[in-house]
């Protein structure tokens, strides 16, 4: 038999929850309600439980769609921006992938301890997607060639740690930016 595409509807509200959903993870303090989640995105719940069956499955989706927009976010970004423009805009999706787990944090610690979400697979994902920016910034001299992945990813978590909520915002890009100088070659003469 035959698979069929799904409906456009049914593609354009499953994208719909998706939208809503990572979008009131990362504004809550606690996890919503997936009938708020229908409410918001104007679905009614049976179609919410249609696509995503089971909190788990909402929580993956949303963590699985952060995690490819993070990795092909690099390749876009290097496809349009200087490798440190592009290592400075990809730092601040990173911080709107820390953000979005607010929400969902309980879920989906409970599925990394299940073994449901392989964490060790998306950090590698990761750190593949800074390793991608780093070396073009090294082949260009643009960027220290003496720091791993490991080290900036270790770095903004620190900041998105101590500067993640949206009242710390300017903290957050000043730290940032901080990160950043220190990503650039020192230039001879000049003091480290």
């Amino acid at each position: 038999m035959e698979s069929r595409k799904p409906r456009a509807d049914a593609t354009r509200n499953r994208r719909q929850l998706l939208e809503v959903a990572t979008r009131m993870f990362a504004s809550a303090e606690a996890e919503p309600s997936m009938r708020a989640i229908a409410n918001e995105a104007g679905v009614g719940i049976a179609t919410l439980y249609r696509h995503f069956p089971t909190r788990e499955s909402l929580v993956d989706a949303v963590y699985q769609d952060q995690v490819s927009r993070l990795t092909g976010g690099a390749r876009e970004l290097l496809a349009e921006l200087e490798p440190p423009a592009a290592l400075r805009r990809w730092m601040d999706l990173f911080g709107e992938w820390i953000a979005t787990k607010n929400g969902m944090l309980d879920t989906l610690l409970a599925m990394v301890e299940s073994g449901e979400i392989a964490h060790a697979h998306t950090r590698t994902e990761l750190l593949g997607a800074i390793d991608d920016i780093l070396e073009a910034g090294r082949t260009t001299g643009e960027l220290r060639a003496d720091l791993p992945a490991e080290d900036i990813a270790a770095a903004l978590i620190g900041i998105f740690t101590v500067a993640g909520s949206p009242a710390n915002e300017a903290m957050a890009a000043r730290l940032l930016n901080l990160l950043m100088d220190g990503l650039r070659p020192t230039t001879p003469g000049h003091d480290a």
